[in-house]
């Protein structure tokens, strides 16, 4: 009989496996989501340089107060719009998007259509 892996160990090992291959640079640099039971964290890194250019998420002061009342759908797009107009400040346009193992469904799938709607290319 095989060891039962939690779903969460399943998930940090897809991680790894997809960083292997999925690079931030500074032209295009890596946009990471992290998805918790209740919150959604984004954020744009170049890992040349091992930093983060810009970030946003679900428990973010400038987003909480248009969030009261949406779902965690609603809010994981506010966040991915967010992200894009705070990356085009930046000067970011185009991004690789490191999905950090989860399905491209729900939540993730939403704040990727958030994003790409606030002008982000990936």
């Amino acid at each position: 009989m095989g060891k039962k892996v939690s779903r969460s160990k399943a998930r940090q090992r897809r991680h790894i496996r997809v960083r292997k291959r999925i690079f931030g640079t500074p032209d295009r640099p890596r946009l990471n989501v992290f998805r918790s039971l209740s919150e959604i964290y984004a954020q744009v890194i170049d890992d040349e340089e091992g930093r983060t250019l810009v970030s946003a998420s679900s428990i973010d002061n400038a987003l909480r107060k248009s969030m009261a009342g949406k779902t965690k759908t609603e809010q994981a797009e506010l966040v991915g719009q967010a992200l894009a107009e705070r990356a085009k400040s930046a000067g970011i346009k185009q991004v690789v998007f490191d999905r950090s193992g989860y399905r491209y469904i729900g939540r993730i799938k939403a704040l990727a259509d958030g994003a790409r709607a606030g002008g982000l290319q990936f």
